[in-house]
């Protein structure tokens, strides 16, 4: 099993796991739209939730466990990257939401990622 995490608005997880599936490939884009949910590795998280989403408000981490994903997970580094990222190229079942660890931010209002099992 891999430990994946995906970066989520709140209320979009709760609609998803309503509904049993989550199609939201990124910040503001659909699964139809960009065909794969962007995902990360626990090393890569703070990275993502800084350059991508410094400014959301409500946001919640999913852990994710990847023998509970059935459609395929691709390892790809973005354009003129060099670290790849895991892909997941389909829908998400919210079967496979092992967690969900709200983020808050700190008194400087930066994004403040709690502690993870396992840290980063």
């Amino acid at each position: 099993m891999a430990e994946l995490f995906h970066l989520a608005d709140r209320s979009e997880w709760v609609a998803a796991e309503a509904a049993g599936e989550y199609q939201m490939s990124t910040r503001g884009v659909t699964l139809a739209e960009q065909g794969f949910i962007h995902c990360s590795l626990r090393h890569q998280l703070r990275g993502v939730a800084e350059l991508y989403y410094a400014d959301a408000d409500d946001l919640v981490i999913l852990v994710l466990d990847s023998d509970r994903v059935s459609s395929p997970i691709r390892y790809e580094a973005p354009p003129g990257g060099l670290e790849a990222f895991p892909h997941i190229y389909g829908p998400l079942p919210a079967g496979a939401v092992t967690a969900v660890i709200p983020v808050g931010r700190d008194q400087a209002g930066r994004l403040n990622l709690p502690d993870l099992p396992g840290g980063y």
